[in-house]
């Protein structure tokens, strides 16, 4: 299975105001209107990372992400699913480009706020809790501003300030793993039926106990590499008619 990590980086909307506070934007007052600037891209458990940015031109920085996407089995992004995808999709309609291939999403920022109750939920404060570095300091919004008027340094802090992002995000997901509701079946993807669903290692399933529906029960299995819980598929019972009346 071909597990694609991504983050993407865009720039701001400019637009004329005649405030500071509560100025309703209307579309005569956009001047410019927000792009994806560069992303950043690695394949799960393989070397190096991909950047691409506008200074390598829209059109190929666009054509590559597409092709990458479209390769890809699934995407893991942190908010990609209100964010990064959905920003690319838009890029990818405007220059009139079809949808990639179909690709599941493993959106870490659904993870987080599903499973955990942290105060913040940003990539950045989850990461320093869990021991990885973190994102990049950087100059904060001048690094936008100075990409915009084709500043030389802030193009290159942006360069990795994005590859930052889409490295520590694979250490984050590394960790998320098992917590991850409805991930992808890897080994239905490999064609290794007995392998873990969620990380595909193989003669690592350990018994635990029994899952139980209303009417069935399942063996419960744990995978001793990445910790994931899993049922099996036969259930070790018949299911039980309830001969209760006007209960079937």
């Amino acid at each position: 299975m071909k597990i694609l990590l991504l983050d993407i980086e865009t720039a701001p909307n400019l637009a004329y105001v005649w405030g500071a506070f509560k100025q309703m934007i209307t579309m005569d007052k956009i001047v410019e209107h927000s792009e994806v600037l560069c992303w950043s891209a690695k394949w799960l458990g393989k070397p190096g990372v991909t950047y691409m940015s506008k200074l390598d031109g829209r059109k190929k920085m666009l054509r590559e992400i597409h092709n990458r996407l479209s390769e890809a089995d699934a995407v893991i992004t942190y908010n990609g699913l209100a964010f990064d995808t959905r920003v690319l999709n838009r890029e990818f309609l405007l220059d009139r480009m079809g949808p990639p291939s179909p690709y599941k999403q493993i959106d870490l920022y659904r993870v987080v706020t599903d499973r955990f109750d942290f105060p913040i939920n940003k990539l950045d404060y989850v990461l320093k809790r869990l021991g990885f570095k973190g994102k990049i300091r950087h100059p904060g919004f001048q690094m936008w501003v100075g990409c915009a008027n084709g500043d030389a340094k802030s193009w290159a802090a942006m360069g990795r300030y994005n590859k930052r992002d889409t490295t520590e995000l694979e250490d984050l997901y590394g960790v998320l793993r098992p917590w991850i509701r409805n991930h992808p079946n890897v080994g239905a993807y490999d064609g290794r039926p007995e392998a873990c669903t969620t990380c595909g290692t193989e003669g690592k399933l350990q018994a635990r106990g029994f899952a139980v529906t209303r009417d069935l029960k399942y063996p419960r299995y744990q995978c001793g590499a990445c910790g994931t819980w899993m049922r099996g598929k036969t259930a070790v019972q018949p299911k039980v008619r309830n001969t209760l009346v006007g209960i079937a």
